[in-house]
């Protein structure tokens, strides 16, 4: 091997590394890995721009503008206001198969966004046992066609990267629909084991709120028993924050200064017990938006990936400027919250709850950073014509790129243009939901596999493959791959999986003189099953925090539905796509 190809091994072991320690920015270790093979000569600036155009990307990044408007439509409303009624074993039917078929065609995130609250405030099923397998559902759904995930989408721009034809729309579909039945079957047998998850809405134990103790309070020089602060209905004082030193556990004698810090957990339905203390002012209360009203006008939010308020705290985000509101309280799973909810770094996935002003309502960012859960929804939902025109122009669109030559290529961008033109999707959205961190992704590993092909590196991996496999099964090699993806997939993100094994299953199958579409397939399916871990798919950070979860709800119900999914995927995959 010479030089160069071990450098390329360094950066592509170097790439995995960095998208496993910074997994919240995948796109810009991308990014530094594109620089770092321009710099050493391993591609040039036109192939870089080659990669940037992919017809493959470009339909990705039409496909994410398009979801924009579909967001907006009553699509998902209706779906949500449909599920339960009737027995339980319908109404669970309903809620996962309608999920699935809704989740193949636009944003799993969004269709699970649009029916977490649906879920959480429905009095025939306990939440609990309903939005991880929502979760599922969701995933599963998105295996169904080309469009239904972005990672088939990343894997089919890599496909068309090595000069060969894409997949189809429906060239999922048979495996999909197989590994969704008998994924959906183990999900409704095994739902009740799921532990119960406490009714009402805006309840949790998780949220956390603020109030400082303002200079004249009642409250100052008194310890938190003599105070009554101890034993609140439905609230616990966990901290104080004093001068940028934190206290915790707070003890019964504690005794309360000027400007302290209080900071609560509980259930925020509960948040009006604290305005009853002399001289403690709420954090939300600094706007004045709590006050006549408080009850009246809390909306829950839920911060979308690619919102500009991540890696931010609330004051440097401008909060409350920017969407006329202010931060009631905040939860999120998987990490403690703790301090100042002024201090807190938002991320993507937290749950707010907002005490909304008057023009929340008409703020045109607000579909950018948050998905709605509960009261208030943005006045910009399209209604009439262009409700329907934009769901039936989609289904058009696709049938359009099924049944005749054209491709789906063109379809979308004649179909984006029609949303421009009757202002369903406006160029000022476009400009600030813009994919970018997509877009960056797919970028790097189309550069990363045009590195490794120019370095000859693609041609020493064939090669040792098929000295090491010689008179081996081919179908080892095939489980190797989709095993190793699933592994990845919980560890890094999906999309990052997927452009990061693409290029060590195309040339394993070169290697060993097969079709390498099994293997690449092998590949999609792969990084979309994301059952075991709260953090490999989007929706699953969703219900963890929706859902009040633990890891170990994840693994115990996760783990037969893998196994099922990866052997129906293992299994039909050769079937439908021999090698």
């Amino acid at each position: 091997m010479t030089i160069e190809q071990w450098l390329m091994i360094v950066v592509f072991i170097a790439t995995f590394a960095g998208l496993l320690k910074y997994q919240q920015v995948p796109e810009r270790v991308f990014a530094v890995t594109v620089l770092v093979c321009l710099i050493f000569s391993f591609v040039s600036v036109d192939d870089i721009l080659a990669n940037a155009v992919n017809p493959g990307l470009v339909t990705l990044v039409l496909l994410v503008l398009c979801s924009f408007s579909f967001e907006r439509t009553s699509i998902l409303r209706r779906l949500s206001s449909s599920v339960f009624n009737g027995s339980k074993i319908k109404s669970m039917l309903r809620l996962f198969i309608g999920t699935a078929f809704a989740s193949a065609l636009m944003s799993n995130t969004a269709v699970v966004a649009t029916l977490i609250n649906s879920v959480k405030s429905n009095k025939l099923i306990n939440a609990g046992k309903l939005l991880l397998p929502l979760s599922y559902a969701a995933i599963l759904g998105g295996t169904l066609t080309l469009v239904g995930t972005s990672t088939n989408l990343i894997v089919n721009s890599l496909l068309l990267k090595q000069g060969l034809t894409g997949f189809s729309f429906f060239d999922f579909t048979a495996i999909g629909l197989v590994a969704l039945f008998f994924c959906l079957l183990i999900v409704i047998l095994r739902a009740r084991t799921l532990p119960d998850m406490a009714q009402g809405e805006l309840l949790t134990q998780d949220y956390l709120l603020e109030a400082k103790v303002a200079i004249d309070s009642k409250l100052i020089n008194k310890t938190i028993e003599e105070n009554g602060l101890r034993n609140l209905d439905a609230l616990f004082l966990v901290e104080i924050v004093r001068q940028g030193r934190l206290i915790s556990p707070v003890t019964p004698d504690e005794r309360v200064q000027a400007d302290d810090k209080l900071i609560f957990s509980g259930d925020i339905s509960k948040v009006l017990i604290l305005q009853q203390f002399d001289g403690l002012q709420l954090f939300a209360e600094q706007d004045d938006l709590l006050r006549d009203k408080l009850t009246g006008n809390l909306t829950e939010v839920l911060i979308k990936p690619d919102s500009a308020i991540t890696g931010k705290t609330l004051k440097k985000a401008g909060f409350r400027a920017r969407f006329d509101a202010a931060v009631v309280a905040v939860r999120r799973e998987g990490s403690a919250l703790s301090g100042k909810l002024g201090d807190i770094v938002l991320q993507s996935g937290d749950f707010l709850v907002l005490a909304v002003g008057p023009d929340f309502s008409s703020r045109t960012n607000l579909s950018k950073n948050f998905f709605i859960l509960s009261d208030h929804q943005a006045i910009n939902m399209l209604n009439g014509w262009r409700d329907y025109g934009t769901v039936w122009g989609f289904l058009i669109a696709i049938l359009v790129s099924v049944l005749t030559p054209i491709s789906l290529l063109s379809c979308l961008f004649i179909y984006v243009a029609a949303l421009i033109f009757s202002g369903a999707l406006t160029i000022n959205e476009i400009k600030r939901r813009f994919p970018l961190e997509i877009w960056m992704i797919v970028l790097g590993a189309l550069t990363l596999a045009s590195a490794i092909e120019h370095t000859g590196l693609a041609g020493v991996i064939a090669h040792a493959i098929e000295q090491v496999l010689d008179g081996s099964s081919v179908y080892l090699a095939f489980v190797v791959i989709f095993v190793l993806t699933l592994i990845m997939t919980e560890l890094i993100t999906n999309s990052a999986a997927a452009a990061l094994i693409f290029p060590i299953a195309y040339n394993i199958a070169l290697g060993l003189g097969v079709d390498p579409i099994p293997f690449v397939m092998a590949v999609a399916f792969a990084a979309s099953g994301s059952f075991i871990s709260p953090y490999g798919y989007q929706t699953n950070v969703m219900v963890y925090n929706a859902g009040n979860y633990q890891l170990a709800d994840f693994v115990k119900f996760g783990l037969p539905i893998s196994i099922v999914y990866s052997v129906t995927v293992l299994l039909m995959i050769p079937f439908i796509f021999p090698f």
